[in-house]
């Protein structure tokens, strides 16, 4: 049994943290995590002690924090577990997080410290408006060096006698809902997750039951949380209902989430909430952690196709083959990231001939990695073997019709893609020849609101015989006065091939938003690539890796150049150094 959510004196909890591992292994707990309001202040108290217990009491301590935010004018609560300094480190490559001593989380703190200040400030003088002799300073001389919070004055109000009880405290003075409530400002759920995030962490949505918002506000936040990279839900709380957690796995599975739960133990200051138990139905089991412990050491590698993970010639050796499906057996995943359409993406995983065989071991070991792709340079992210897409960033019809239009001015080739074929402005070489690597059947047409059913994911203009009119095309673009360029982003693929597609999309945006998706930690993403329509994705890993074959441009933005070029299995170089 486990507790994912504990407080100790160092925020609103009554016990320090030596006391509080004490509480933990009485209660036979194998793990907890101090999640103490809005300060980390007591984890290396907490972890020396542990350190120094006798075998036969062991207890495993996870580095956590409690974020207060404001949501639509109400507290919302981010936990954030596993800001760990050393132990999970091992898994960030060649930019190590440092959890919760590296300097801009301290920084952020300080941040969060303040607003939490100027919030209580504002909070006292609304309760002295309401007759109540309060001041900040009177509570700081209560309760010392402790993270105020309304718990604290749920107690001031009790002692004072101006309450009957905690509960009446909030309803009447410290609840979201009455006129003396302050929110907090400025700080959303987002940015917090991001902070977590970028400093190693995994953040979780805590206990949200308690926010009394319906079943479709919830689904919204939560949808909305997930976007900005929330990784995990609190399905099991110290006051849940059986119906409650019913709820909260469906969310969790809806939306590809890790879960979590506690207590949220407060020691006497909620004396009906034990730790481990909560108020004795709840049952926290070991392999939820086992679970978010997979989940933070996975691994991702994203591989451009052409010029790195696919030979001159568009081949991938026996021995690379054998690399990846290790790999991915290993617990990893792998991302085709390609400018290609999804169908030609997906025509390659067929020559890799590996999708049937991790498909078995997936069944057999739930830990087996995935395979995805991000198509049309990022403006699809789509799941390989549930065979259906993740996310979706399209070009909207007028700016690609606007492409189409600059480029005949330019007298030059421009494509885009419907579902199952290519549209071509023209029947020339150029598209004969993309079609040689690209296996789809094209038509050609000029209106593309006759030629296509929606909006399409990308555009892309093709010149074989250097990059001037590419380059004019590119300048047009930038100077148009509908400014074409708020919408699109171009680069170039290839010599001879510039591409356009979402400002979302993007193979950098794609590594992020997949990264997201998964539930994996961007620190752990590997991204190889060649070319400059790469460096997006290069950059935005935790570990960018250009191929020996790379454009210079793409090798000066890498951390780590590849000795080995793609027809010499480069990428079996990536896979033994970045995932072991």
């Amino acid at each position: 049994m486990i507790d994912l959510h504990v407080h100790s004196s160092y925020s609103d909890g009554t016990l320090s943290p030596k006391e509080l591992a004490d509480c933990a292994i009485k209660k036979g707990l194998k793990a907890i995590a101090l999640t103490d309001h809005d300060t980390v202040d007591g984890i290396d108290e907490i972890l020396e002690y542990v350190k120094r217990l006798p075998e036969g009491k062991r207890l495993e301590v996870i580095p956590g924090i409690e974020y207060s935010t404001e949501y639509e004018g109400r507290d919302v609560h981010i936990v954030g577990l596993f800001l760990d300094t050393d132990a999970q480190m091992e898994y960030a490559g060649v930019h190590p997080a440092q959890g919760y001593k590296s300097p801009e989380f301290i920084a952020y703190l300080e941040k969060f410290k303040q607003s939490r200040i100027e919030r209580n400030c504002k909070l006292c003088d609304n309760l002295q408006k309401a007759g109540i002799d309060i001041t900040y300073e009177a509570l700081l001389g209560e309760f010392g060096s402790a993270v105020i919070t309304r718990a604290h004055y749920a107690g001031f109000l009790l002692d004072k006698g101006y309450v009957k009880s905690i509960n009446e405290a909030f309803d009447r003075y410290l609840g979201d809902d009455t006129p003396y409530f302050v929110p907090r400002e400025k700080i959303t759920p987002e940015e917090v997750i991001g902070v977590t995030r970028c400093a190693g962490g995994v953040p979780i949505l805590a206990h949200p039951t308690l926010y009394k918002l319906g079943k479709e506000q919830l689904d919204l936040l939560v949808k909305r949380l997930k976007a900005a990279g929330l990784m995990g839900i609190e399905v099991f709380y110290g006051t849940c209902s059986a119906a409650e957690e019913r709820e909260m796995k469906a969310l969790a599975k809806k939306y590809r989430l890790l879960q979590s739960g506690g207590s949220d133990f407060h020691g006497a200051r909620k004396n009906d909430i034990d730790i481990g138990t909560g108020r004795g139905r709840l049952y926290i089991d070991d392999g939820i952690l086992d679970k978010m412990k997979k989940a933070i050491n996975a691994k991702i590698l994203f591989t451009d196709l052409d010029g790195t993970l696919l030979t001159t010639d568009k081949k991938v050796s026996k021995e690379l083959r054998k690399k990846l499906i290790d790999m991915i057996k290993g617990g990893h995943s792998l991302a085709l990231a390609s400018g290609r359409p999804i169908n030609s993406i997906l025509e390659v995983l067929s020559w890799l001939d590996i999708k049937d065989e991790v498909i078995k071991l997936k069944e057999k070991d739930s830990g087996t990695g995935g395979i995805y792709a991000t198509a049309y340079n990022g403006a699809v992210l789509y799941d390989c073997i549930e065979d259906k897409p993740i996310e979706e960033y399209y070009v909207p019809m007028w700016v690609a019709q606007k492409l189409f239009d600059m480029a005949e001015e330019l007298g030059m080739h421009i494509q885009t893609y419907a579902d199952d074929h290519i549209v071509s402005n023209v029947d020339d070489d150029a598209i004969k020849y993309y079609t040689q690597f690209i296996h789809m059947p094209y038509t050609v047409g000029r209106d593309l609101s006759k030629e296509l059913s929606h909006d399409p994911f990308k555009a892309l203009a093709i010149d074989l015989e250097g990059r001037e009119k590419l380059e004019k095309l590119r300048e047009d673009i930038e100077a148009y006065d509908s400014k074409l360029a708020d919408y699109i982003t171009c680069a170039y693929s290839n010599k001879s091939y510039l591409e356009f597609y979402n400002k979302k999309a993007g193979k950098g945006n794609a590594l992020i938003n997949m990264c997201k998706a998964l539930n994996i930690l961007e620190k752990n993403s590997i991204a190889a690539g060649d070319e400059e329509n790469d460096i997006s994705m290069i950059e935005a890993a935790g570990t960018g890796v250009a191929m020996a074959n790379a454009n210079p441009i793409v090798k000066a933005r890498a951390d780590y150049v590849t000795e080995r070029d793609n027809d010499h299995d480069g990428m079996i170089e990536v896979i033994e150094k970045f995932l072991k």
